[in-house]
């Protein structure tokens, strides 16, 4: 029986290898057919060439229906270097207007898996980029002669302004990480880089298309596989109107033009911005074709940093303009009422503290204390709240009360408008000073400039523009966007659903008359506009790195608004010197279509003015 039994148990044994004999085997075979790409590859170009077709981008339009972004195509050589035998590198180089030794080092890249990551001899590769409709004319003529080269058709961006760059982005070609997060995107495609080319990329690329070219056993094309029934077409990107005046635009590019700052401007109702300011700017048609990369490194180089979008990305001191949410929050929590006095002797003057101010009559109420940018007046009121233990308890709570009237304001917060990279400012909670102080340990004194927008309050030119939006709607905004609609695409609904403030309408309406005073016959007066009721508060924000910097905000008209603004000049001096006339300069003209002859001598001065020498930044 012993025999037997070890009989038995080689028979499972031999058995069992023979099965994971063919277990390996089965293994292998997947691997090298479903796992292994390059076998599959050198499979399917033996038989088979797949050429992408890259859809139309979508066309960008302003509010006006002007064409603001249109394609136009560029051709890239690929290459598949197993097919490439003998390649005549002088009449190809001839062809295309390259060197022989350019030549030799973009091959040499190509091939350089460091470089290329995804290379195979199997698969098309990028050999040059752009070629212009010259170059491509050329080699088409020649073409036959260089077997293992054909020619894709791309699209490149082309503009009809030279301004708006941070508005509009560009495109760029795809990295890794971009392959890696979208399945769309293969080597060599281009993406969305910035502005609404980014936000909306998915909006505006398309869906690529395919051909698939079948092959003879010499490697030549002899036309679609079963006459083109497995091509597929490309379906062109959806065209975006943006909510942008680009009449408006330029014109503000142009008074901004040789000075470091933001405007912005917004359609109260609808939240729509109708300019987006950045200075200094760049033409956006730098950064389209072979010259992108060097072009690329000279701005991000430059220190007047012309890619820094100011006008979302800049976090200021408000100044003066942060003066309204002081009164619309005094009144709310009943510190004052309209017609509540506090004492000026040119500055708060508390025991040894002091803030400055300049001369006017007082003791004033609200209304002139806005129309005179009193700081004494909105000392003395945020005072009058923080340290009411009566009422709140202990400074923290009163601070923390007035935080969040400036949280629903949309201050200290990202609004969310519709292109990255904005900034959420600066808004400091009880935490902030209880750190600095210790716990109950400070009081209004300890903290007074944030009543005026200076101390550690910061915002954006956005955030600015947007308060004034809100009170020129006595009490509520829509987020800022700059897209104004879709192809076929209903817009988000958070562009179009009101955020509401807690304050009640009446005390938006006495801020609103304060800032018409202001216009009137106080710190605004150049903004005053024979046919437009103009409201408006000025800001002169100090800078401890230099010059103190000119700011506006406002809106127009009075009763019925259709826009409001914020203009914000670095290092350029009081409110009133560059921030009033800019901002009266733009809503002029975006409600009359002019300048009005008498104002003419204003315009020049801004459009020849240059503040940048005030900066302290050196232009290389």
């Amino acid at each position: 029986m012993k025999p037997e039994r070890n009989l038995d148990n080689r028979k499972y044994i031999i058995g069992g290898i023979a099965v994971l004999i063919v277990i390996i085997y089965t293994i292998r075979l997947f691997a090298l057919q479903i796992m292994e790409s390059k076998y599959k590859d050198y499979a399917d170009s033996n038989a088979f060439l797949k050429k992408a077709i890259y859809p139309s981008r979508g066309v960008i339009y302003d509010r006006n229906g002007k064409v603001v972004v249109f394609n136009r195509p560029a051709y890239d050589v690929m290459m598949i270097p197993r097919d490439v035998q003998d390649l005549d590198t002088l009449d190809f180089c001839r062809a295309v207007g390259i060197s022989v030794e350019s030549l030799r080092k973009r091959i040499s890249e190509m091939k350089d898996k460091r470089l290329n990551p995804g290379y195979s001899s199997y698969t098309p590769q990028t050999l040059l980029k752009h070629l212009t409709a010259e170059d491509y004319g050329r080699l088409q003529e020649k073409l036959y002669r260089f077997p293992g080269l054909y020619i894709q058709k791309r699209i490149l961006r082309e503009y009809n302004y030279p301004g708006a760059a941070n508005i509009l982005g560009n495109i760029r070609e795809v990295s890794p990480s971009d392959i890696e997060r979208d399945s769309y995107y293969s080597r060599g495609d281009y993406t969305g880089d910035l502005g609404v080319e980014k936000s909306y990329e998915t909006f505006l690329r398309g869906e690529k298309g395919e051909e698939i070219l079948i092959r003879d056993v010499n490697g030549r094309i002899r036309g679609h596989y079963e006459d083109g029934a497995h091509d597929k077409k490309a379906i062109s990107g959806k065209n975006i109107t943006l909510s942008i005046d680009m009449e408006l635009q330029t014109y503000a590019e142009s008074l901004m033009r040789n000075k470091i700052g933001a405007v912005v401007a917004i359609e109260p109702s609808t939240g729509e911005i109708l300019a987006l300011v950045t200075s200094p700017t760049y033409d956006p048609s730098l950064l389209v074709g072979r010259q992108r990369g060097e072009n690329y490194k000279t701005l991000r180089d430059d220190p007047l940093k012309p890619l820094l979008d100011r006008s979302i990305q800049g976090a200021y001191p408000p100044g003066s303009t942060f003066k309204p949410t002081q009164g619309l929050i005094l009144l709310q929590e009943g510190i004052i009422n309209e017609n509540t006095l506090f004492p000026c002797s040119h500055g708060y003057i508390n025991g040894r503290l002091k803030v400055g101010c300049h001369s006017h009559g007082a003791p004033l109420p609200l209304k002139p204390a806005i129309q005179t940018s009193c700081n004494a007046y909105f000392c003395w009121g945020f005072k009058s709240m923080i340290d009411r233990r009566a009422k709140y308890g202990n400074p923290a709570n009163a601070f923390e009360t007035w935080k969040n009237y400036l949280v629903e304001m949309g201050y200290g917060y990202r609004l969310g408008i519709d292109i990255p990279g904005e900034s959420r400012g600066f808004i400091p909670n009880s935490n902030t000073y209880n750190k600095v102080y210790g716990e109950n340990r400070w009081s209004a004194n300890s903290i007074i400039s944030v009543s005026i927008g200076q101390g550690e309050i910061l915002a954006t030119p956005l955030q600015i523009a947007n308060l004034s939006a809100t009170i020129a709607n006595r009490g509520k905004y829509f987020t800022p966007h700059v897209v104004k609609s879709v192809q076929d695409t209903i817009i988000d609904i958070n562009y179009t659903t009101p955020h509401a403030v807690s304050i009640e309408r009446r005390h938006y309406e006495t801020l609103a008359e304060g800032m018409r005073m202001a216009v009137t016959g106080g710190t605004c007066r150049l903004a005053n506009l024979p046919d437009i009721e103009v409201c408006g508060k000025t800001g002169t924000a100090q800078n401890p790195h230099g010059r103190d910097h000119s700011v506006f905000m406002g809106f127009a008209p009075y009763h019925d608004p259709k826009i409001a603004i914020c203009v914000y000049v670095e290092n350029a001096g009081f409110g009133a010197t560059y921030g009033v006339p800019i901002g009266s300069l733009l809503i002029e003209k975006y409600l009359t279509g002019d300048i009005a002859e008498n104002r003419k001598y204003i315009e020049q001065n801004m459009l020849n003015a240059n503040t940048i020498i005030n900066s302290g930044v050196k232009k290389h």
